[in-house]
């Protein structure tokens, strides 16, 4: 078996995603050159940055924290962008790996009780097939052991991908709506919301505000990426 997968990479070289080279052994979505030169946000404190204070005056949020930048140009929209529409899932599971190892370690969320994903439109759902953040959140629940709960919050409006729009249009489109199907659920409990990317934040807000509806919820942000 060993030798006849040498020969399917043989034929079939895993390649990097951002520069194509292909990988080597221990290398997985990224080769070695391309990981180290990601744009790392490197977000200290977990109570106070970029992320957390996206939604001051908005809505309260206990902890937040992004892995990359996402720039117009570079390898985070590389990465972001083949995760959405290439169908390349093992991004999110690459992501997964990487904070979840990380957090693990240093137990900034520890005290969270679910991670919930921000969810998709049936529509979208069923033309992309997959929720980018699915197998993210799956990788996070293992190294934090806390569960992944993809049922309870649904999203129940549909809005056209914000890919290409300008951040002002993203600001100005709050029409997506949420609904937690069980607020009573989530009384006193401590969520972890996770998404790809933050713009705006007013995807993650509207997701926030629907957990607000139990008692004595706190929430907690994270995503593989902060918008600069």
């Amino acid at each position: 078996m060993p030798l006849l997968k040498d020969l399917f990479h043989l034929f079939y070289p895993k390649l990097c995603v951002v520069c194509d080279a292909a990988l080597i052994e221990n290398e997985n979505v990224l080769c070695t050159l391309c990981r180290h030169d990601l744009p790392l946000t490197n977000f200290q404190d977990f109570t106070s940055n970029k992320v957390t204070q996206t939604f001051y005056g908005k809505v309260l949020i206990e902890k937040g924290f992004a892995l990359l930048f996402y720039r117009k140009k570079g390898s985070t929209l590389q990465l972001i962008h083949d995760l959405k529409y290439k169908g390349n899932e093992e991004i999110s599971v690459f992501f997964g790996n990487w904070l979840g190892e990380m957090l693990a370690e240093n137990e900034e969320f520890k005290k969270v009780d679910c991670i919930i994903p921000v969810p998709l439109h049936p529509k979208k759902m069923r033309e992309r097939g997959y929720n980018q953040v699915t197998k993210f959140g799956k990788q996070l629940s293992f190294y934090l052991k806390k569960p992944f709960i993809s049922n309870e919050l649904v999203r129940i409006s549909s809005t056209k991908t914000q890919t290409f729009k300008s951040r002002f249009e993203r600001f100005n489109h709050l029409d997506t709506k949420f609904h937690l199907k069980n607020p009573a659920k989530f009384n006193n409990k401590h969520i972890l919301l996770i998404d790809d990317v933050i713009t705006t934040g007013a995807t993650l807000e509207a997701c926030a505000k629907e957990f607000l509806k139990a008692e004595n919820c706190k929430i907690s942000i994270l995503t593989m990426a902060y918008t600069e």
